[in-house]
């Protein structure tokens, strides 16, 4: 069976890449090894970021969780040891309150039941918890941790992924030559947004989720036409 290339539509069980001999593979949601080669979970698109991580696009509702993710979860749960947080896939992740930056036994988070984070999946197994952690490998902050007042945007996992993109997504670089705002995009489809008014950050919350299907110019015209109405 050929190797399907970046770019092409794949099924359940298709396999879509051959394992390297040398070098690693990096595989993110709707991928796994099977066999001696990469296999798709589910139907998608394939495609790749930057840094060689293969993923498949798709437009399912719920998130699959995948390891080096980042997510915005809700804390529904805080036990001693661990927060349990939403972060809308099959199961709650668990995040280690000594996952933060100059976390210790005695100096833990002040996080509590509905709160936001912003983290990183560390690992994702299928009869597992997922588990989270708010520092990168390093043990450093990075963004990552308590978000603290803004708003919640849902959006698609594939709009998620663009907005994460590089180069900058189109409605953000048009956005943010005329306004100021702070945003944590999650790859589980959920995008923090915190802006000096309310009305700054729906205007915000707007433009981007009426990005998804519009071309560049499209969007630059789209965002002209926001800022115009509050100008």
């Amino acid at each position: 069976m050929s190797a399907a290339p970046v770019g092409k539509v794949v099924g359940p069980g298709d396999k879509v890449l051959d394992i390297p001999a040398q070098g690693t593979l990096r595989l993110s949601a709707g991928l796994t090894t099977h066999e001696g080669g990469v296999v798709s979970t589910k139907g998608g698109v394939l495609r790749s970021t930057r840094n060689g991580q293969y993923f498949l696009e798709g437009r399912q509702k719920r998130y699959i969780p995948a390891e080096a993710d980042v997510v915005v979860g809700t804390v529904v749960d805080k036990h001693s040891e661990n927060f349990m947080v939403d972060i809308g896939g099959p199961f709650n992740a668990v995040l280690p309150q000594l996952s933060f930056e100059g976390a210790t036994r005695r100096n833990r988070p002040n996080i509590s039941s509905g709160d936001l984070v912003y983290g990183r999946v560390v690992s994702a197994h299928r009869d597992t918890d997922p588990v989270l952690s708010c520092t990168d490998s390093a043990g450093r902050a990075a963004g990552f941790g308590h978000l603290k007042g803004g708003m919640v945007l849902q959006v698609s996992t594939s709009l998620a992924r663009q907005l994460l993109g590089s180069p900058t997504a189109p409605v953000l670089e048009a956005l943010g030559g005329g306004l100021q705002f702070e945003m944590a995009v999650g790859l589980n489809g959920r995008v923090w947004l915190s802006a000096p008014t309310a009305a700054t950050a729906v205007l915000v919350a707007n433009a981007i989720a009426e990005s998804e299907f519009k071309t560049p110019t499209q969007v630059r015209t789209m965002v002209a036409r926001y800022l115009s109405a509050v100008g």
